[in-house]
């Protein structure tokens, strides 16, 4: 572990300009990664709004290439948009979670002195995780897109059911009345899935799910399928509007007969963990997990 905390020589920053407390959490992190004689640097935006006098390079897909760890301050939100720009890319992120409940944020801002000095002592590990990878035809567009928590095939602002007709490996599986469905990484087992009475799954885990939203029919459950499955989905009624969104952002509206394509991406994103967390000491600290003393 050495010789991974030497290379780590050059730290980038990237910080959510709409989150107020973030930009002083940001400077406090540049002077405490300076004071080691490492190098900082940063996109454009982080260096404006954060008022930092540091190198910056014009956005997170430079950043990234120039350094050798990213440090993403915002929610999980942030981490999800920062997560989808640089996928692919083998450069680690590392979230400092600026208030909420962040799990994909690793570390508050308030740790973050101490967990400076887990990483400069080795002690922390990598995880790859694994991202899904969106092909939607979108009347006369098509459209690729990339998620780290999840997709989202849902009706637009009305009340009224949606109907779609999904297919997996070639297979018909289903024809799903309901508000929407979700297809899900490991990673947004977390997130709309668990909300939507889905399962949780460990995020190193070889899966996606697929968690129907209100279904009409009580025995549509959530499935879990294996990581190679190809999902098929067909929007079948013309109305109510139907849209596409990956992790939180509306990508598209869909109209009858229109169709996406959803399988694992051949890109992954690098996460860095300190020492002594995980995703089962999340679970107890973050959701509040719980025994229970019976008398």
């Amino acid at each position: 572990m050495k010789s991974v905390v030497e290379h780590i020589k050059r730290v980038g920053l990237v910080g959510n300009a709409a989150k107020a407390s973030c930009a002083g959490a940001v400077r406090h992190a540049a002077k405490l990664i300076r004071a080691t004689g490492r190098k900082v640097l940063c996109d454009e935006t982080t260096g404006q709004f954060a008022s930092l006098n540091i190198p910056t390079l014009p956005d997170v897909i430079a950043l990234t290439k120039q350094v050798d760890l990213v440090l993403v301050f915002g929610g999980d939100g942030t981490m999800l948009r920062i997560a989808r720009e640089i996928a692919g890319s083998r450069t680690p992120i590392l979230g400092i979670n600026i208030g909420g409940l962040g799990l994909l944020t690793a570390v508050s801002s308030a740790e973050l002195e101490p967990a400076l000095k887990l990483i400069w002592q080795g002690q922390f590990k990598f995880e790859s995780r694994l991202l899904l990878e969106g092909e939607a035809v979108c009347g006369k567009r098509r459209v690729k897109t990339t998620a780290l928590n999840d997709l989202v095939i849902s009706r637009g602002a009305t009340s009224r059911l949606i109907d779609l007709d999904v297919a997996v490996d070639g297979e018909p599986l289903s024809r799903y009345r309901c508000d929407g469905l979700i297809l899900s990484s490991p990673t947004g087992s977390t997130a709309y899935s668990l909300a939507a009475g889905g399962a949780l799954v460990h995020p190193m885990a070889q899966v996606m799910a697929l968690t129907p939203i209100s279904p009409h029919t009580l025995s549509n459950r959530a499935l879990i399928l294996p990581i190679t499955a190809k999902v098929e989905i067909r929007v079948v009624n013309p109305h109510p509007a139907t849209v596409l969104s990956v992790d939180g952002d509306l990508l598209c509206e869909l109209d009858r007969g229109d169709t996406i394509l959803i399988r694992q991406s051949r890109r992954t994103v690098r996460l860095m963990h300190l020492a002594g967390s995980s995703f089962y000491e999340a679970l107890r600290r973050k959701l509040h997990w719980r025994g229970t003393n019976l008398s």
